[in-house]
């Protein structure tokens, strides 16, 4: 057995002697393009030593090689630049998307480009980072190899080996290499691979190129989905639902805003975080903490957004399924049946609208709000652009012109109504806050013999943000004292969540917390007063508020329990009297254990005692208390099958099958 195997080592080693010794392009090309899938992990998921990736990326760039040998030498090397600067581009693609998104690109979000111009400064200005443009080496590095390479008559032979012979030998030994690969790998890397949702997963066991080929065909199913998968998907759905049916209920919270006026304010980019903050006695968000602590305040809720950001917060908010993973519903799904909030107010006579101060075809919102059920959306054409922050209209001016359009909605409904308002000020990159008002974040430490002043968040992003979103929160409270005086809220209940988070750096976040102002430094872990800070504490630092508030401050709470934008419906919908018989979320206020899972869109999730990190299989254990093999093993299932539920639901408009089914069961 051992010379069997150092007899095919030995082969392998002849043969790639030969190819470098009569290819050195070929070599070139394929290390180039090794050494920028290398860094691209590196730079991104931080695996680059893993042998599996670097294998069937070397399998990869050998095919594409092997192929080549069906073009003439000398022309070789345009099929070599061409393939080299599309590697490049999907390099410097991802890198800047996984640094924004946490999660690498998609062919499917090619119908959401258009959006990317409204926000290019955020990219330019928070995400490109010089590490994105390493990669941009690789072709200029070919081509002045070929150069010198034509230059010194070095370049591709003939080979004296037979080409059939020598083909043979490259795809053995690329079939040798992917079969090594694939052995180290888990064996749920196969099925992620072929679900491709947990796509961080599939780049680190089978590297950038194996994953964006996957892709490329995994975009194409949403055409073919007539095709192919329906039936086995509509099984799976009606089998969950069958096992999972809506129940009513009740608990001390059942109805008890029936009938009410609805104003959901959808907070831009707000996170829950500077809610706690005060810099020289001033807070942050004097408006939001005093809504919190008048109404129902979530402190542990988080959005579950994809590549959809501000639209998948709107989908979940409203239908409580989870976004799609492949492109966005908003976008590619807007033509399916849903069931939501709107349209279920509806069904009880409420006037439903929807307001937002940008263009109606931003993120396609005009064709996907006939499916939610809105009876019309106040876009941009609807507001005079009197005062410009960021991306558009000031959300000062939006909520002055918003409360008079509310208000002639009062008085010619006699209905009850369901608004939906949508922030735009406080968005990435947060560079428009010198068109604020002023808001003072240095600190100022009295040290017994002088008092010293520290600026020291000037020039950080965190810096901007925090301003941005001070301005935010006073907008919100002027919005309030309008609607106050036009007597809107006697007999209205105000939502606030906010839809995603800023994206702010784990370096902005461990400034704020743990800056010494006397020695004009970062702590460190020797520091008593240092804050411990890892990437975990960061992560679950992403959470976002989610605030339900009367006038009448009758309902007063502050809800801890790890929620998650997909609970959104349940909750408020027993609190209105509604229900989705397709909601997947839970009414927080019937759980039995007082304990929820938070599922994220690539199976990652959070309970009150752990959050498990799904593309890294890590466990973050929040209580210190440890929990059982089988604790993750069950809500890691759970998170499974609701993302696949909800893709499946989204991708084959199951909804308008479904309903004939629930409803006879019912």
């Amino acid at each position: 057995m051992e010379m069997k195997k150092e007899k095919i080592q030995n082969k392998i080693k002849k043969l790639l002697a030969v190819i470098y010794k009569n290819n050195l392009l070929e070599v070139i090309f394929i290390l180039l393009n090794l050494i920028n899938a290398l860094l691209l992990r590196i730079n991104t998921v931080n695996n680059g030593l893993r042998y599996s990736p670097f294998i069937i990326d070397l399998s990869f760039l050998l095919i594409i090689t092997l192929l080549a040998q069906k073009i003439k030498i000398k022309k070789r090397i345009y099929y070599y630049m061409a393939m080299t600067i599309l590697f490049t581009i999907i390099c410097i693609v991802n890198s800047i998307y996984y640094h924004y998104y946490s999660s690498y690109a998609s062919f499917s979000i090619i119908a959401n480009i258009s959006f990317a111009s409204d926000v290019k400064d955020a990219i330019f200005k928070n995400v490109l980072r010089v590490p994105d443009l390493i990669y941009i080496a690789a072709p200029i590095i070919l081509y002045l190899s070929y150069y010198y390479l034509k230059k010194k008559n070095k370049l591709a032979k003939e080979i004296s080996v037979k080409k059939k012979k020598l083909n043979k030998n490259v795809l053995i030994t690329i079939l040798i290499l992917f079969i090594s690969g694939a052995l180290t790998m888990p064996l749920s890397s196969w099925n992620r691979l072929y679900k491709l949702w947990n796509r961080e997963s599939v780049v680190m066991n089978y590297g950038i190129y194996i994953y964006q080929l996957d892709d490329f065909f995994q975009s194409l199913t949403p055409k073919i989905n007539s095709i192919f998968g329906h039936d086995k998907s509509l099984k799976k759905v009606t089998d969950y639902y069958k096992e999972h049916p809506y129940k009513k209920i009740t608990n001390e919270y059942t109805d008890i805003f029936k009938g009410k006026n609805v104003i959901v304010i959808h907070a831009e980019s707000m996170q829950t975080f500077p809610m706690g903050l005060k810099f020289n006695g001033k807070e942050v968000t004097p408006n939001l903490n005093k809504l919190a602590k008048e109404g129902i305040f979530f402190n542990n809720f988080y959005a579950e957004v994809g590549v959809g950001t501000s639209s998948d917060s709107e989908f979940t908010f409203n239908t409580s399924l989870m976004p799609s993973t492949k492109g966005t519903a908003f976008v590619n799904y807007f033509d399916r049946e849903y069931v939501a909030i709107p349209n279920l107010l509806k069904d009880k006579d409420y006037y439903t609208f929807s307001m937002h101060a940008n263009t109606g075809d931003f993120w396609n919102r005009n064709n996907m709000y006939k499916a939610l059920g809105y009876d019309d959306f106040y876009s941009k054409e609807s507001y005079v652009i009197d005062e410009t922050i960021g991306l558009g209209l000031s959300d000062k001016s939006f909520f002055r012109q918003s409360v008079e359009k509310i208000e002639k909605i009062k008085e010619t409904n006699d209905s009850p109504f369901y608004g939906l308002l949508i922030m735009l000020s406080n968005h990435t990159p947060f560079d428009d806050v010198d068109l604020m008002e002023e808001f003072d974040t240095t600190i100022s430490v009295d040290t017994g013999y002088s008092t010293i002043t520290r600026d020291y968040l000037e020039g950080t992003t965190m810096n901007n943000y925090l301003r941005s979103v001070h301005y935010a929160d006073s907008a919100i409270g002027e919005f309030i004292k309008e609607l106050n005086k036009k007597k809107l809220l006697d007999n209205t209940v105000l939502i606030i969540y906010g839809d995603h988070d800023a994206r702010l750096s784990y370096n902005d976040f461990n400034l704020l917390y743990n800056y010494d102002a006397i020695e004009n430094k970062i702590r460190t872990e020797e520091n008593d007063k240092y804050r411990p800070y890892n990437k975990y504490d960061y992560e679950l630092d992403r959470k976002v508020p989610l605030i339900i508030w009367t006038k009448d401050k009758k309902y007063n709470i502050e809800v801890d329990i790890p929620t998650g934008m997909i609970d959104v419906l349940p909750t408020i919908g027993n609190m209105l009297g509604i229900h989705s018989d397709y909601q997947i979320g839970h009414d927080i206020f019937s759980l039995k254990d007082k304990d929820n899972t938070v599922v994220f869109v690539d199976g990652s999730f959070l309970t009150s005692k752990v959050y498990y990190n799904a593309p890294k299989a890590e466990i973050y254990d929040i209580i210190k208390e440890g929990v059982g093999e089988e604790y993750i093993k069950e809500r890691a299932d759970y998170a499974t099958e609701i993302i696949e539920v909800s893709n499946d639901i989204i991708s084959y408009n199951l909804i308008k099958e479904l309903k004939s089914g629930i409803n006879k069961s019912n």
